[in-house]
């Protein structure tokens, strides 16, 4: 990929995609789970862009989101309805309304206040709400505590016990129908027991379930496939379809998978140009044009990313060095301390696996503008999201300035 080519064409920061990848990743997957019905639902969050997914959706792909507003992006791009999951701990009323009355494939419900708020938004508006209930199963996925989801002590899904009462409520009420089951026991997993493990726990309580003739349709065994960042050793596609499917014997449902950071993460790349170099005693820095406003990864998570520095001096010195951006915060950094060449201004710094949690986490803090995006497809790029101006960010305030 030409990324001076493209920093010249779209300027700097900027992210761009890798569509080909995106494309193939979404294949492996498809293709792991080919034995059993299956829905492979992008999850919205991991990268947000309307041409990002509608680009998954011409290949089949559901869409797994978290809010309204990602609801309103998948059914914007050409989703289907009926392949799209309605998630999150805590919906609003007016989220919870909408999606009923866009009729997607079902609400996935965290509590049991939910499950009867739902209950009663449907019964208002004359509607029979689709549900599946997430079930935390309380298997530690050995992942980063930030992004752990399946443990009594996160704050996402009920327990089996919980789960059960709300199941029997669901079948009992007239405005409810219980089609599916969720599990998601975090993200950047990279051990295969434990998604076994959890993926076991819920299939015992299908079968339970459909003992007392409530029939789950959907088995959501949610996402969470890790990626390399750096050393990472990482769960195949096939093994990790393997693995569920060995806990399914018996059970006649379409396993719904919710992958986002394993089909964008390493198709992503964030470039960013040195403005110039300081030293501060024995400290080098190298101050760049993005900023933790444009990938906030690092500095939020302590994350590792590759960085790829394109120094155009020649016969560069190699020393250590801060990578660095212009925000008025300490942690606003790429890295530390790593062996970088001497650069000039206008050099390029290439971060990788950003297709992940990378614009999508991006915020205007310091009232700076967010970055372009770019797709390459082909071999051919194009704009999927314009740079923003200084008029996007003022335009909700400027009519009531007074």
């Amino acid at each position: 990929m030409n990324f001076d080519k493209l920093a010249l064409k779209y300027g700097t920061p900027l992210y761009v995609y890798d569509f080909d990848y995106f494309k193939n990743r979404f294949k492996k997957l498809k293709k792991a789970f080919k034995a059993r019905k299956s829905i492979i639902a992008y999850a919205v969050k991991a990268n947000s862009n309307l041409s990002v997914i509608k680009h998954f959706s011409l290949l089949g792909s559901g869409a797994d989101c978290v809010s309204i507003g990602e609801v309103k992006r998948a059914l914007l791009a050409g989703v289907d309805k009926y392949k799209i999951i309605f998630s999150g701990v805590g919906k609003r009323d007016d989220e919870i309304k909408e999606a009923l009355s866009k009729d997607i494939l079902m609400i996935n419900v965290e509590s049991e206040a939910e499950l009867a708020k739902i209950a009663e938004i449907a019964k208002k508006i004359g509607k029979i709400a689709r549900i599946s209930i997430r079930v935390n199963p309380n298997i530690d996925p050995k992942t980063h505590p930030y992004i752990s989801t399946g443990l009594h002590e996160n704050k996402f899904g009920v327990d089996i016990e919980t789960a059960k009462k709300m199941y029997i409520f669901a079948k009992k009420s007239d405005f409810l129908n219980p089609i599916g089951i969720h599990f998601h026991i975090g993200s950047q997993l990279t051990q295969l027991e434990p998604i076994r493990e959890a993926s076991a726990i819920v299939a015992d309580l299908v079968r339970s379930l459909k003992s007392i003739n409530i029939d789950i349709k959907f088995f959501d065994v949610g996402g969470g496939l890790g990626i390399r960042y750096k050393e990472e050793k990482l769960i195949e596609p096939y093994d990790y379809a393997q693995a569920i499917l060995s806990t399914l014997s018996g059970l006649d449902v379409t396993i719904i998978c919710e992958p986002g950071r394993f089909l964008v993460g390493n198709g992503g790349y964030f470039i960013t140009k040195v403005l110039y170099e300081k030293v501060n005693g024995d400290k080098r820095f190298i101050i760049v044009d993005g900023a933790m406003n444009d990938l906030i990864r690092i500095s939020l998570y302590k994350a590792y990313h590759k960085i790829e520095v394109l120094s155009s001096v020649e016969n560069a010195e190699i020393s250590k060095a801060n990578i660095v951006g212009p925000v008025c915060e300490s942690g606003d950094f790429f890295a530390k301390n790593i062996k970088a060449p001497k650069t000039n201004p206008g050099d390029l710094i290439v971060i990788h696996s950003a297709g992940a949690y990378g614009f999508s986490m991006s915020s205007n803090y310091n009232t700076r503008e967010r970055a372009a995006e770019v797709a390459v497809e082909n071999g051919v790029d194009r704009l999927i999201r314009r740079r923003e101006t200084f008029e996007d960010l003022i335009s909700c305030e400027i009519d009531y300035l007074v």
